[in-house]
C-alpha cells in the first residue's frame, strides 16, 4: 500500500488549467439535498469550486433551491419537486437529466433522504449512456450493491466515499469489523464492482483496480459534520478538471486532510467547521502544483 504524501503527488500531476476558459476546467453537477439537510450540497459545491472546477450546477429540492441560489451565486440551481419526506422525486429528476448531460463529473448523495426515490435516481444515472464520472456519497450509498451490473459497466468511472458506518451497512457486517480492517472492506467493493473506494476514517484508505493508497494525516478535527461533503466535492471538482479518477481521489484526500491540519494549527485541533475547509484548498493547490511542475 502506497502512502499519500507530497512525494506521491509530485508523480501524479493534475491537468494544467487553460487560460481564459472556464469550460476547459470542467462542469460539475451536484444532485442532492433535502428539506432537513439543504446545506450539504452547498458544502460540496464549495469544495468543487475551490478545487478549480469551471462551472457548477446544483439540482436540489424546490423548497430550498432559492436560498441555495443566493448562498452559492456561482451555481446554476435546478429546483426539483419533493417527496413527502422532503427528498428529491425520482421521476422528475430523471426527466431533468438533459440539464446535466454535459457534466464532466457528477456528485450524487450529499444531504439526500434515504428512501426509494433516492435509490431510483442513482439507478437512473448509472444506467444512462453518459460518460460522466460519478461520485457517490452519503444518502446515495445504502443500496449501492443492488446496482452491481451498472457499476461494472462503468468500472473505473465511479468513486464511492463511505465512512465505516456506511460501509458496514453496505457489506452487512459490524462497524467494528470495518474499523479493524478498512482496507479489506474497501477492497471488497473494488473487487466486486470495479469501484474506486475512498474509505474515510482516521486513516483514509483508497482502493482501486490498479492499487491501494493510505493517507495518515488530517487530524481528529476533520471528524465533523459536513466534512465528508466537502471531500466529495473536492474529488468531483478535480475529476471535472480532467484528472483520472484515482488521481482525483488521491489529491482530494490529501488536500482535504492538509486543510484540516492547517485549521488545527490556526483554529484549534477541535472546533473548526466544515465550511472553513474549502478556503484552504486554493493555497494548498498552488503550493503543491508549483512543486509538481503544473
Amino acid at each position: 500500500m502506497q502512502i499519500i504524501d507530497r512525494d506521491l503527488l509530485h508523480n501524479l500531476p493534475l491537468p494544467q488549467p487553460v487560460e481564459g476558459s472556464k469550460e476547459k476546467r470542467g462542469r460539475v453537477c451536484i444532485i442532492g439535498g433535502s428539506r432537513e439537510v439543504p446545506g450539504a450540497v452547498l458544502l460540496a459545491a464549495l469544495g468543487a469550486m475551490r478545487a478549480g472546477a469551471g462551472k457548477l450546477q446544483i439540482a436540489t429540492v424546490e423548497s430550498r433551491a432559492g436560498a441555495l441560489a443566493l448562498a452559492m451565486p456561482e451555481a446554476m440551481v435546478i429546483d426539483l419537486p419533493e417527496t413527502p419526506a422532503g427528498g428529491l422525486q425520482c421521476q422528475t429528476a430523471a426527466s431533468a437529466a438533459s440539464r446535466w448531460v454535459d457534466a464532466d463529473a457528477l456528485l450524487i448523495g450529499p444531504g439526500m433522504v434515504e428512501e426509494p426515490d433516492c435509490d431510483a435516481i442513482l439507478k437512473n444515472l448509472l444506467e444512462s449512456n453518459m460518460e460522466t464520472i460519478i461520485v457517490v456519497d452519503a444518502g446515495a450509498l445504502p443500496q449501492l450493491r443492488e446496482q452491481g451490473d451498472a457499476l461494472r459497466r462503468r468500472s473505473g468511472r465511479v468513486v464511492v466515499t463511505p465512512h465505516a458506518g456506511e460501509m458496514a451497512n453496505l457489506l452487512g457486517i459490524e462497524k467494528a469489523v470495518i474499523e479493524a480492517d478498512p482496507r479489506t472492506a474497501a477492497s471488497r467493493l473494488t473487487d466486486d464492482f470495479g469501484l474506486v473506494v475512498v474509505m474515510k476514517g482516521s486513516q483514509t484508505i483508497i482502493t482501486a483496480p490498479d492499487g491501494n493508497w493510505q493517507y495518515e494525516g488530517g487530524g481528529v478535527g476533520l471528524a465533523t459534520s459536513g466534512s465528508g461533503d466537502v471531500l466529495a466535492g473536492i474529488i468531483t471538482g478535480l475529476a471535472a478538471r480532467g484528472a483520472d479518477l484515482v488521481t482525483a481521489a488521491i489529491w482530494g484526500v490529501f488536500l482535504h486532510g492538509e486543510a484540516g491540519a492547517q485549521l488545527s494549527e490556526t483554529v484549534g485541533p477541535l472546533g473548526f467547521l466544515a465550511r472553513e475547509i474549502p478556503d484552504r484548498i486554493p493555497g494548498l493547490l498552488s503550493g503543491l502544483c508549483y512543486r509538481s511542475g503544473e
